[in-house]
């Protein structure tokens, strides 16, 4: 009996044994999956990232465009082989494009702590054949952006946001929300700034209540804020559609600038300041190229110029829901990329004038010239302009926008005095020119641009649109003179004459 009973409880001990590792062996219950959850501090689109506090968006474009008798982002022809229409010019010139933005937004004590960041993916043509332009890039580097499988990345905005302080690359205090867009999509609508593609800078922002707000900010000038400082003394010969050479020096001191804004229901009202400095590299230069005696040649003093603009938007309009008009003026001395924010223009046209070749008109941006010895010191160029767009909504799929523009360039003084800034840079510019009878030189232009885009958008952030614009050229220089402009046209006679152009565009735009 005593040995049955030891048999059954050893086996009853070995059971329980058996049991318990068996229990030791089954899988523990796996911690919940952390799935992504919509943040809604923010807007639509922002998510959690998972394990943390901070909301994420993603977002951007992708964008496709061609523009006829234009170059890329809708440029009409006003330079280079564009302008000259010569055989080496495109046609037409293709484009495409995929942006990608990441916005993040971290909640803290302090308030919102931001960063945003903006690249853009692009491909397009080259914009031009013409082996003198070609063969100023290494082969190697032409291939890798503009053949089978290439492209390049370009990055517009970097930046933190923090307790009203925003550093990185970012758009400027002194633009307007829609910068050089106000309804168009071509990128080269002047009369006003244009920061779309940002600056590194530093600025503060301070919000008053009912949509009141003011910034003030320092930004780096080398991008957005310099043209060319002239040359025109001895070894800086004029070209044929130039004047001088560039003669910059290094970044000395930042832009310092500023807005009051008022953002309301009924829209928007902005003045906008800037302070620039305008400093020469040396007096004695080689085609704009320092020399052994440059340093010791001594330099111009730096001078201050500055650029003011107000902007208007009006919403609410009787014409339609989503009606609004947009419109900025502005006035620089010394900052002339403040008014027109490209590059000098210089266009080829026919001629009635016997014996000439063909017409030519052009237009030199600069922000000041100097003659050493002979000006006192650096004479700061005037230039003001004005842009703007209606743009209007014939129903929840068509709108169109009719937008223009118009600036004016003026060197200053008399071009027979050859201590102002027009005298200077004439006494430059004629030197070898063989000009007629009735020649007068004046380097002052004006420029006039007028256009409209119509917009079809099928379903939600899918848009097609065509856009056609004119660009006038309203130059000064009367008469005629020998030019020896850029190959493939020859040197001989050309007649100084108004020119125009216009361009085609066309979109695909699915925003994401």
């Amino acid at each position: 009996m005593t040995m049955i009973k030891s048999l059954i409880l050893g086996s009853a001990a070995g059971l329980i044994a058996l049991s318990g590792a068996q229990a030791a062996d089954l899988p523990i219950k796996a911690k919940a999956v952390e799935y992504v959850r919509i943040c809604s501090l923010y807007g639509a689109g922002f998510y959690y990232i998972p394990g943390t506090d901070t909301c994420i968006k993603l977002g951007g474009y992708i964008r496709a465009d061609v523009t006829f008798n234009g170059g890329n982002y809708g440029q009409p022809s006003f330079s280079g082989d564009l302008g000259q229409g010569n055989r080496y010019r495109d046609y037409f010139s293709t484009r495409s494009r995929m942006q990608l933005n990441v916005d993040t937004r971290t909640a803290t004590e302090y308030g919102v702590v931001r960063t945003f960041g903006l690249a853009n993916f692009n491909f397009q043509n080259q914009g031009t054949n013409n082996p003198a332009v070609l063969n100023a890039f290494p082969t190697s580097a032409t291939q890798s952006l503009f053949g089978v499988g290439g492209g390049y990345v370009s990055v517009d905005l970097l930046f933190i946001q923090f307790a009203g302080f925003t550093f990185g690359k970012s758009v400027s205090a002194y633009a307007t929300p829609w910068q050089a867009y106000p309804g168009n999509n071509s990128s080269f609508l002047f009369g006003g700034a244009d920061y779309v593609t940002g600056v590194n800078n530093i600025q503060y922002t301070a919000q008053f209540g009912n949509g009141v707000s003011a910034t003030i900010g320092l930004d780096d000038p080398t991008v957005y804020s310099r043209t060319a400082l002239l040359n025109l003394g001895a070894g800086n010969p004029a070209g044929a559609l130039t004047a001088g050479s560039t003669a910059y020096g290094g970044t000395h001191a930042p832009d310092i600038v500023g807005n009051i804004r008022v953002d309301q229901a009924w829209g928007l009202f902005q003045i906008s300041g800037m302070a620039h400095l305008v400093n020469a590299s040396y007096n004695t230069l080689a085609a704009g190229v320092p020399t052994a005696l440059s340093e010791i040649s001594g330099h111009p003093e730096d001078k201050w110029g500055g650029a003011v603009m107000a902007a208007l938007q009006i919403k609410n309009l009787p014409t339609g829901p989503g009606d609004d008009i947009k419109v900025d003026v502005s006035y620089s001395k010394g900052v002339t990329r403040q008014v027109i924010a490209g590059s000098s223009f210089g266009m080829f046209g026919g001629t009635d004038r016997a014996g000439a070749y063909q017409s030519v008109g052009f237009g030199q941006l600069a922000d000041g010239v100097y003659t050493p010895g002979v000006t006192d010191g650096i004479k700061l160029v005037d230039s003001w302009g004005i842009r703007g767009a209606f743009n209007h909504n014939w129903d929840p799929y068509w709108s169109s926008s009719l937008f223009g523009s118009y600036a004016q360039v003026r060197y200053g003084g008399s071009a027979l005095d050859v201590t102002s800034a027009k005298g200077a840079w004439c006494a430059n510019y004629t030197v070898g020119k063989a000009p007629s009878l009735d020649y007068a030189c004046n380097p002052d232009f004006n420029i006039a641009q007028v256009g409209m885009v119509t917009r079809w958008t099928p379903v939600k952030n899918l848009t097609f649109s065509a856009e056609v614009g004119a660009f006038f050229l309203d130059q000064k220089m009367t008469g005629a003179a020998t030019l020896a402009a850029a190959v493939p046209k020859p040197t001989t006679v050309y007649e100084f004459k108004d020119q125009s152009t216009v361009y085609l565009n066309f979109q695909a735009r699915r925003n994401f």
